[in-house]
């Protein structure tokens, strides 16, 4: 029999506060206890932000150089695979509880579609079995249903959960009606579990809220001297700028931590329930999130730019057949990429041509293939800051394409090229922080030269491999 699959993202959440982690003061006792029941990635990285660039790396197995979704709102071309078109294909019916940030391609549907007018819509192939975009109104009707007062803008219906139950948080909604939805399953079932928190506003739900002492909170890494005009850009967009106010960036913090808490909680009620309802060991469990937070660190906030806090993310695999990898934590470099892959193998179909990303399975049997990837990559793109201002002659003009940089993060250096050609290069052995840059031509040279690699390797192949002559010769173009 198929197993049943379980697909969860956190958004926001940042790869290096979990329990399992090492981090000193955030408890997350049931992702913890994931990890050892399964295997944990610790150097997992997502391939860009924010949140629609990066689920299109997840959601397809792809780099942003290849899918091109750059922004939210940017639309994913039709042409593209994806984990939920996999599943149909595998015989499941995928369900989605809250959102994946899919525009859709203008070029297949009416000038009047509704879809035209939000970047949140749904990836093709899942049943929005519980929407939770734009509004929220599921939510926002339940709420109100149980006598609650309701914001009526949906940023100030998050910063309100401090004050109210965590019983009745976005988290504890959308988990309510997956296990309900679960327990109505009668054969093999996939659901992907698209948890909002901890994404902003940094506002706890209910007790989670105290649950940690600012005091308790490590400040952030401050910015380096010297730094690239980029980064001092990022410091001042209004929305990514960091409080001034050092107590105010700890209690941002301690909410953050909140947030994580009770996220976790909430997994711990479904672990619950899948173990009283028999189906723990018949369920593929996957744990990621879109991107990371920078939570004040090099100067600001949310996420954006280079620096890994935006781009290292938590990844937990337990897959009950394949024993010989619980309990182990990976230090190789892992990707977001590799999601869609792994999930194919575990659904038992083929991997489809267009991934760039690897199976996580080898890992999952206990093994450590010896050509596995030595760095992580990451894009980001803001070119939609420039998208409807000055003149910009189609198809000639690339300025666009300049507001966009690539990073190549491996074991002892961070190699960041800008498409208005400069570059920085960070020592991460001597410096892990990202704040001591390597200047020496010849000690850079093979940094980039692995980043030119990178992208000349992953370059779209989807029919590259393929050759018509006397019929079809090569991979076959279908997978």
């Amino acid at each position: 029999m198929k197993p049943n699959v379980l697909l969860v993202t956190l958004d926001q959440f940042r790869g290096d506060w979990t329990g399992a982690a090492g981090h000193p003061v955030v408890r997350t006792p049931n992702l913890d206890q994931l990890a050892a029941q399964g295997v944990r990635f610790a150097r997992h990285y997502s391939q860009a932000a924010p949140c629609g660039p990066g689920r299109a790396s997840l959601y397809t197995g792809t780099y942003q150089m290849n899918h091109r979704v750059v922004g939210n709102g940017t639309p994913l071309d039709h042409r593209f695979d994806n984990v939920a078109l996999a599943a149909r294909r595998a015989g499941y019916e995928p369900a989605l509880f809250g959102y994946t940030d899919s525009a859709v391609d203008p070029r297949v549907v009416d000038d009047g579609d509704p879809r035209l007018q939000t970047y949140e819509g749904i990836l093709p192939g899942f049943d929005p079995v519980l929407p939770l975009v734009g509004d929220q109104r599921p939510w926002r009707r339940w709420l109100d249903d149980l006598g609650h007062d309701v914001p009526h803008s949906t940023a100030a219906l998050l910063e309100s959960e401090s004050q109210r139950s965590a019983d009745v948080s976005i988290s504890a909604f959308l988990t309510d009606q997956a296990i309900d939805w679960i327990h109505r399953r009668d054969a093999p079932w996939f659901a992907h579990l698209s948890y909002l928190r901890p994404h902003p506003p940094y506002a706890a739900a209910g007790r989670f809220a105290e649950m940690y002492d600012p005091a308790d909170m490590d400040p952030p890494i401050p910015p380096a001297e010297g730094r690239h005009p980029f980064h001092d850009r990022l410091m001042r967009v209004p929305d990514l700028m960091a409080p001034t106010d050092a107590d105010a960036g700890r209690r941002l913090r301690a909410h953050y931590a909140g947030m994580i808490s009770e996220v976790d909680h909430q997994l711990g009620r479904l672990w619950t329930f899948l173990r009283d309802a028999s189906q723990w060991d018949r369920t593929v469990v996957v744990i990621t999130s879109d991107h990371g937070e920078q939570l004040g660190d090099h100067g600001y906030v949310q996420k954006a730019g280079f620096f890994e806090q935006s781009y290292h993310i938590p990844a937990i695999v337990r897959d009950p057949a394949a024993t010989a990898g619980h309990g182990t934590t990976i230090e190789m470099f892992t990707e977001n990429v590799d999601v869609f892959p792994t999930l194919c193998d575990v659904m038992g179909i083929d991997v489809p041509a267009q991934c760039d990303g690897l199976p996580l399975t080898p890992f999952l049997r206990g093994e450590e293939p010896p050509w596995w990837r030595s760095a992580a990559h990451w894009e980001y793109d803001w070119r939609t800051s420039f998208i409807g201002s000055g003149d910009h002659q189609w198809p000639w003009d690339r300025r666009l394409e300049r507001q966009h940089l690539a990073v190549r993060r491996d074991a002892t250096a961070a190699y960041v090229q800008f498409g208005d050609g400069s570059w920085r290069c960070f020592d991460l052995a001597a410096d892990p922080t990202w704040r001591t840059e390597l200047h020496d031509p010849a000690a850079v040279l093979p940094h980039a030269q692995a980043m030119l690699q990178w992208r000349s390797v992953h370059a779209d192949r989807t029919l590259a491999d393929t050759l018509i002559e006397h019929g079809v010769q090569g991979r076959d173009p279908r997978h």
